[in-house]
């Protein structure tokens, strides 16, 4: 009896980090309240780089104009890092091509993927949905002078919703360089 009670014990362990490392949160909680949980049809598992964790991200925010010293920052921080660009915008798709393609000749320069999204909605909750969904984003990076930059600037003190640090860079000011974390303290800095 007690060899099947400790057998019993060790396959609900193991379907309990079975259930961690391959459940997302609904389902995790489903099986911890004792729920059934429907699996999705397993993917096929690639080998190689394929399967590996997605590459972390540098998000920008990218209004209807771009500086020449957010994308000298951008484009310096993504190479030390070594992560990718993902731009996010509210403009469509022919516009952000058109203010990106004067760098893409430096982002090729540097080996930075680049990824676009087009958002939708009311600006301020539409970018937060955004980035809730995209974990991979490490930090944004925002024009200061831009709307969405002073709409950060004026609510600092405020929880403005956005679940990760905000990197605000000022044009023509000594390139500095302000950021805002999500319970809203900033701190201030010169770019290199």
């Amino acid at each position: 009896m007690k060899l099947t009670h400790d057998i019993k014990r060790m396959l609900n362990a193991l379907a309990y980090a079975n259930a961690g490392d391959n459940l997302n949160r609904r389902q995790k909680a489903r099986v911890v309240a004792g729920s059934p949980v429907v699996a999705a049809p397993a993917a096929p598992v690639a080998a190689g780089p394929a399967a590996a964790k997605p590459r972390a991200q540098v998000g920008l925010y990218l209004g209807s104009e771009i500086s020449a010293e957010i994308m000298q920052y951008v484009v310096q921080t993504c190479s030390r890092l070594r992560h990718g660009l993902m731009v996010l915008s509210f403009q469509p798709g022919n516009v952000i091509e058109a203010l990106l393609a004067p760098y893409q000749s430096m982002f090729e320069a540097a080996g930075i993927e680049l990824q676009v999204v087009e958002l939708t909605g009311e600006p301020p909750a539409a970018l937060s949905r955004a980035l809730r969904r995209r974990p991979e984003i490490a930090f944004l990076v925002c024009n200061e002078s831009g709307y969405f930059g002073r709409h950060l600037l004026n609510n600092a003190q405020r929880n403005t919703g956005i679940p990760i640090p905000v990197v605000l860079v000022a044009a023509n000011e000594g390139n500095s360089v302000r950021q805002i974390e999500p319970t809203g303290e900033t701190r201030t800095s010169r770019a290199a």
